[in-house]
């Protein structure tokens, strides 16, 4: 139930924000300067020129607030959005009002922790009576989570500029953001290392004959077999079975005491990275997380694993599950290794924070691995 005190919080956040400009400081100036000589001099034209100045002052808030009211604003995002890079999005601007227009609106996103940010605001010189602008922006999401409240500012300085007013809106559509998957200090080494290790563990299972068929056109001639071609006389082409495909099981352990959170954070990010890069390598992911089990590509995409490491926070665990399937290759992210190996993950890559360490300015503890129940 929301407590007085944050509804007066929201009426703060929610009401028009005002900022004078160079602009409206020297027109004040002037108007205490000309107000002093009218009464100095008691000469009725000076004060009438006060009361001109006043006018215009008091109309310029007045337009500048009709221009802000009856504004809504809608925001488009890809489907999938990974934390830390810069995505296009559309926003949407609609002037509710049916008969005046808004003049002068820029809309930017609200600068606060944890918030999506834009390269740069959006201006619209005009936005008709019921008309909808909309415009191609930068985002960037600087955490991985779910993004439930995003705020962004109407702000104008119709029609003098000298007041800056702004309103906040805040929408609550709520967006999945993936954990980085592009490279971080070390992820390119442990990429290539680990890639090493799955074609040694799959050397040697070699191509099983399969058939021997006639010579179909630009085709390799390594492939040739000689002796069947001369025996038939037309060029004969031996054909191999399909190679075992390359299964790599992902665990991330979950059982990470709370002095590990950093850690947490980037064996997560570390953990996406590795998952996105072998799956455009070709490899067969089956991801697995103490309670939860993901096979890629025969229960769905990667995504769906991506999905998943946006919203995963630390949880204590029972007990160690053991590996599945004792051909495939195996990498596990642990702050337990001793308890791994007493489950069978023997032959396992384990990443604990001595293989795995956290860089000098590493990620948000804070992130999305609250300990709050965010998935």
């Amino acid at each position: 139930m929301p407590t007085p005190w944050r509804e007066f919080r929201a009426f703060l956040a929610r009401r028009i924000r005002y900022k004078v400009t160079r602009g409206g400081v020297l027109f004040t100036f002037a108007i205490l300067l000309v107000a002093f000589g009218a009464v100095v001099s008691a000469n009725n034209l000076l004060f009438l020129i006060v009361a001109a100045m006043l006018a215009t002052l008091l109309v310029s808030g007045l337009a500048s607030r009709l221009c802000l009211a009856g504004l809504a604003l809608d925001f488009q995002v890809p489907e999938h959005i990974p934390a830390g890079r810069s995505v296009p999005a559309r926003l949407f601007v609609r002037n509710h009002k049916w008969f005046l227009p808004s003049f002068s609106i820029r809309v930017e996103a609200i600068r606060e922790a944890g918030s999506p940010t834009m390269n740069s605001g959006v201006y619209f010189p005009l936005i008709a009576a019921g008309a909808t602008l909309d415009a191609v922006v930068d985002v960037r999401f600087p955490r991985r989570g779910a993004y439930r409240q995003n705020g962004f500012a109407f702000s104008t300085s119709f029609p003098f500029g000298f007041l800056e007013k702004t309103a906040r809106v805040t929408l609550t559509r709520e967006m999945v953001v993936y954990p980085a998957v592009d490279p971080q200090p070390g992820f390119d080494d442990l990429l290539a290392g680990i890639s090493g290790e799955i074609e040694s563990h799959y050397r040697g299972l070699g191509r099983d004959f399969y058939r021997i068929r006639p010579y179909e056109a630009f085709e390799s001639s390594r492939h040739v077999d000689w002796k069947a071609s001369a025996h038939v006389g037309s060029l004969q082409i031996r054909e191999f079975a399909r190679e075992e495909e390359q299964a790599v099981e992902i665990f991330l352990d979950r059982d990470v005491p709370h002095h590990l959170d950093a850690w947490f954070e980037h064996a997560v990010t570390c953990c996406a990275f590795l998952a996105w890069r072998l799956s455009t390598q070709g490899a067969s992911i089956h991801f697995r997380s103490n309670g939860f089990e993901f096979r890629q590509p025969e229960d769905g995409d990667i995504y769906t694993i991506l999905k998943y490491l946006a919203l995963v926070y630390p949880q204590r665990a029972d007990a160690v599950e053991g590996p599945l399937n004792d051909a495939s290759f195996k990498i596990a992210f642990t702050p337990s290794p001793r308890a791994f190996l007493d489950a069978g993950w023997v032959e396992a890559r384990l990443l604990d924070p001595d293989a795995l360490p956290v860089p000098a300015a590493g990620p948000d503890p804070e992130s999305a691995g609250r300990r709050s129940g965010e998935a």
